[in-house]
């Protein structure tokens, strides 16, 4: 019953998308509701509302299907901390408007998400999707970064050329097409001083993320642990050319090639621009 609903949610996505230019954005987001802090501290997130819903309604708006995945399939977590107006300019009803429609499509609903798995997508073919978008929120951080089936499919969209964009903690995700992502991420954890990896498909890739210094301002919502490593480092330190804005917090997008990355959550309205460029 759970895969028969998660089959007609899809098709109702399908059916908003119909027209001769429709394209099909696959959506990726983490399985995991927490990060691993230091000193085995644990910090509750998942994904932030705006980060997901802002280009999702866009997209969904505009004609275009939408296919959400994780890893595993799970139903993905938002952050409470992101449902707030101040993620949409002060404003309340925007705010509820993405509320709503994140509610509608049971993205968070557990059987009952139209999250499928990413070895799934594999099973229905990278082909069908033009492009594929990663938002936000520290959960990334937790799986995405080092997910092998993740890998496998950010791979191929590169090998193709085809369009991939993310946002604030969600280019973290790039890290898994690294040739060994899991021991790059376990050195990092441990402090140790990692090396730029020359065989990685996105070295010399202008690109953001959300900024240490940003980090550093933001670390209070941690309730004092601290992050293991700042995402901006860990991809710097990958081969990445990264660039920030000039006052934190401020939209900051960067495109090169196939890529495009925002750096925070103001950033999110911004990459969905983007995004929907590249799809006419």
């Amino acid at each position: 019953m759970k895969q028969m609903h998660k089959l007609a949610a899809g098709a109702v996505m399908a059916m908003a998308a119909f027209g001769a230019q429709a394209g099909n954005v696959l959506v990726v987001l983490s399985d995991s509701d927490h990060l691993d802090l230091k000193d085995g501290k644990v910090f509750e997130t998942g994904f932030y509302l705006n980060e997901l819903m802002q280009p999702v309604k866009r997209l969904l708006d505009a004609g275009h299907a939408v296919t959400f995945a994780t890893p595993r399939g799970n139903a993905p977590t938002v952050d409470k901390s992101s449902i707030d107006k101040m993620y949409f300019n002060g404003d309340e009803a925007a705010l509820q408007a993405h509320k709503v429609l994140m509610e509608r499509l049971e993205i968070t609903l557990r059987g009952r998400s139209p999250v499928i798995s990413l070895s799934r997508v594999e099973q229905i073919g990278y082909d069908r999707f033009d492009a594929v978008y990663i938002p936000g929120g520290h959960a990334p951080m937790q799986d995405l970064l080092q997910s092998p089936e993740l890998g496998k499919l950010l791979a191929s969209f590169h090998a193709r050329g085809k369009t991939t964009a993310l946002v604030c903690h969600g280019p973290i995700a790039l890290l898994s097409t690294l040739p060994d992502a899991r021991s790059y991420v376990q050195a990092l954890q441990a402090g140790a001083d990692v090396q730029a990896a020359p065989a990685w498909i996105y070295a010399g890739y202008r690109l953001t993320v959300i900024s240490n210094v940003e980090e550093e301002q933001a670390k209070g919502l941690l309730n004092g642990g601290a992050m293991k490593f700042y995402p901006q480092t860990a991809l710097e330190k990958a081969g990445a050319r990264y660039g920030s804005n000039v006052a934190p917090w401020t939209p900051h997008v960067v495109v090169d090639r196939e890529l495009i990355t925002g750096q925070n959550p103001a950033s999110a309205l911004a990459v969905a621009g983007k995004l929907m460029e590249r799809l006419k």
